[in-house]
This record gives structure tokens, C-alpha cells and sequence, in this order.
């Protein structure tokens, strides 16, 4: 059996998002560990020109529920990028992944060919959705995912390959 829309997309980003939740709690750890405040790790960039720890979490969350409703016709439920803590990027991405779990296989039937058009402050791109899940939302969404790990894993949290992938 070929490979759905579905298929290649939501068990995707719940799998992440599950183990960002699982490096976020690390992060946590750590900042108490440490004596610091989750705050200047929450806060921390790779460099000065790229997003924060929190607007990582956001972005990825962004991408994943932003693909999912676009595929599906749907919606995108709107969430308000005012997370500071852990506990408050937890409950994003626990909001995210109960949107993701409420789409269904056969809303993404047919998504290969629709038409996605995103405004982007470069202007419009359009895609079919094959292309945009493919070349855009994945690549995308896994960007942010990674970023969020390098900046606990450069702040010496205590992460390796495997609680990026996961393990089941």
C-alpha cells in the first residue's frame, strides 16, 4: 500500500513534537539543576540573529498544526506565541498535538493536489500539496525541531541523538 498524506505528515509531527516535550522537560531539569533561571535558557539563541528557544517551540508548532489544516481545508487554530516558561511551551505543544489528533486520514485524501498558497513576507508561493508537505512544511518544521535541540544541547542540557528520534 502506498504512503498517504496522512501517513507522511501527522504521526510525523506527533512523534517530534512528543520528543520535544521529552527535551523540553531535560531543559527544565537542567535550569534547576543548575541553580539558573529557565528563563535565560528559555531565551537563549544559537546566534543573534535567529529565533529564541521559545519561538523555536512556536515555529515548529506553527509549521506542524499549519500544514495539518491547510492539507485537510481546515482551519488553523490560532495560539498567540506568548509562551515564557516551560510549563506554558508545554501546553503549546500539548495543544498542538490534540489538534493534530483530531485530523483525520481521510481529510488529507486528495491533499496531494490541492492548491497551498502561503503569504510570506517575500510574497505568495503557491504549491500543490504534495510539494508543500514534501519541500516546505517538513523541512520547515524539522528546522525548528532541530534548532530547539542545539539550543539546549549548547547549553549543556544533557541530550543526545536518541531523544531527538525517540524511541519508539
Amino acid at each position: 500500500m502506498a504512503l498517504s498524506m496522512y501517513d507522511v505528515s501527522i504521526p510525523a509531527f506527533i512523534r517530534a513534537l512528543t520528543n520535544l516535550s521529552a527535551i523540553l522537560e531535560k531543559g527544565a531539569a537542567h535550569a534547576q539543576a543548575q541553580g539558573t533561571d529557565p528563563a535565560d535558557l528559555i531565551q537563549t539563541r544559537l546566534i543573534a540573529d535567529m529565533d529564541t528557544l521559545a519561538a523555536q517551540v512556536q515555529r515548529a508548532s506553527d509549521a506542524a498544526k499549519g500544514c495539518a489544516a491547510r492539507l485537510a481545508g481546515i482551519d488553523n487554530p490560532s495560539m498567540a506565541d506568548t509562551e515564557a516558561t516551560f510549563p506554558e511551551l508545554q501546553e503549546r505543544i500539548t495543544r498542538t498535538i490534540d489538534f493534530l489528533k483530531s485530523i483525520r486520514p481521510e481529510q488529507l485524501d486528495g491533499s496531494e493536489t490541492r492548491t497551498i498558497e502561503l503569504k510570506l513576507r517575500q510574497g505568495a508561493i503557491t504549491f500543490d500539496g504534495k510539494s508543500y508537505l514534501l519541500g516546505f512544511a517538513l523541512p520547515n518544521f524539522y528546522f525548528h525541531i532541530t534548532t530547539a535541540y542545539d539550543i539546549l544541547r549548547h547549553k549543556g542540557v544533557q541530550i543526545g541523538k536518541m531523544d531527538y528520534l525517540g524511541t519508539r
